[in-house]
């Protein structure tokens, strides 16, 4: 049995210790917010917080949490289900066109800026390795700069 809290309720499976968080998430726990982009942790749809951090679930086994806390895309409102300031952001600059990617995208960057509030062009590059086959690249950009914004008008 594998014990966690998740998206700020206590979870535990069943599974084999080596089965990759992601299918632990989907096909176990039904949260499907992290997507199966690769399988080999290079594109960054799967991305979820595991206390904190940005993962990559798909090749993250499920014994790797035990104890620990992880956070999806469904997660990351506050507990009234006011959006995250990167999910407003993501709206209003009208990213997703497919949107498969996303919420990885998402999880990626809130990471970042939990980390780092006011990271550079640079420090953004470093930390985001995400893949988008639909190439928003430059909305995403625009969407980290007023999540960046908001996070610092936020009482």
């Amino acid at each position: 049995m594998i014990a966690f809290t998740l998206n700020g309720r206590p979870a535990s499976v069943d599974v084999d210790p080596d089965k990759p968080l992601l299918w632990v998430l989907r096909e176990d726990l039904n949260v499907v917010g992290p997507k199966f982009g690769c399988g080999v942790a290079a594109c960054g749809a799967c991305t979820v917080h595991v206390d904190g951090q940005a993962v990559r679930s798909c090749s993250l086994p499920a014994s790797a949490v035990a104890g620990k806390t992880v956070v999806t895309i469904e997660g990351l409102p506050k507990a009234d289900g006011t959006l995250h300031a990167v999910q407003r952001a993501w709206i209003e600059n009208q990213v997703p066109q497919c949107g498969y990617c996303q919420p990885g995208f998402i999880m990626a960057t809130a990471a970042l800026l939990a980390a780092n509030p006011r990271p550079t062009d640079r420090e953004v590059d470093e930390a985001l390795s995400n893949l988008c086959r639909c190439g928003t690249y430059g909305s995403i950009r625009r969407a980290i700069q007023r999540a960046i914004a908001l996070l610092q008008a936020a009482p």
